[in-house]
């Protein structure tokens, strides 16, 4: 994995986990980016896409969610990206995304977003 310390700017600030996040996007998004490529041990321009994605969204719900409970962006985005690792990949969604069974919920949206992404690049 070749890895960048810059932080890579969002491609939908409509949309995505920055368009979800509203006035604390600029200040959550370098916290969450870091977090995401750590947690899953990918490029930060693969958790970009990801974070642009429908699953960028869903993510920024549960960090706003860890937020609306008294977290601060630190706490609330360390506490979603817990819950989605937490989370696995069941049979059902393995048959609809492709995604292995079993692996993090996080890990394999983020590689799942990579791949589609490539996929409608070539």
């Amino acid at each position: 994995m070749t890895t960048t310390n810059t932080i890579p700017a969002t491609q939908n600030d409509a949309w995505g986990f920055f368009g979800t996040m509203n006035e604390h996007a600029e200040a959550a998004w370098p916290i969450a980016m870091r977090a995401v490529a750590e947690a899953t041990d990918q490029s930060l321009e693969t958790v970009r896409i990801f974070m642009d994605s429908r699953y960028g969204r869903h993510f920024a719900d549960s960090v706003l969610d860890q937020m609306h409970h008294g977290a601060d962006f630190d706490a609330a985005i360390a506490a979603a990206t817990q819950q989605w690792m937490g989370w696995t990949i069941g049979r059902s969604t393995s048959k609809e995304y492709g995604i292995p069974r079993g692996l993090p919920y996080l890990t394999g949206f983020v590689i799942h977003t990579e791949i589609n992404d490539e996929a409608q690049a070539a």
